[in-house]
């Protein structure tokens, strides 16, 4: 499987924006509040915040598998 941390991080930080600016539009009245749509925002919050921390952690087994490479 073909995956770059990176790809992880960028769909993380896009997710983790919308589970704040759904919210914010609700309270200023733009959106209105219902409970599907509550609960919408507080998934993509949780799950933008999984993909973080999933990819933070490919980052890190990354560089240290290239780190263990140049020591030989």
């Amino acid at each position: 499987m073909n995956t770059h941390p990176r790809r992880f991080l960028i769909i993380a930080f896009f997710m983790l924006l919308a589970g704040a600016v759904l919210p914010f539009l609700i309270i200023i009245g733009v959106l209105e509040s219902t409970f599907l749509l509550n609960f919408a925002a507080y998934i993509v919050s949780v799950a933008g915040l999984f993909l973080g921390v999933i990819g933070i952690a490919m980052h890190v087994g990354d560089a240290r598998r290239r780190d263990d490479r140049q020591d030989y």
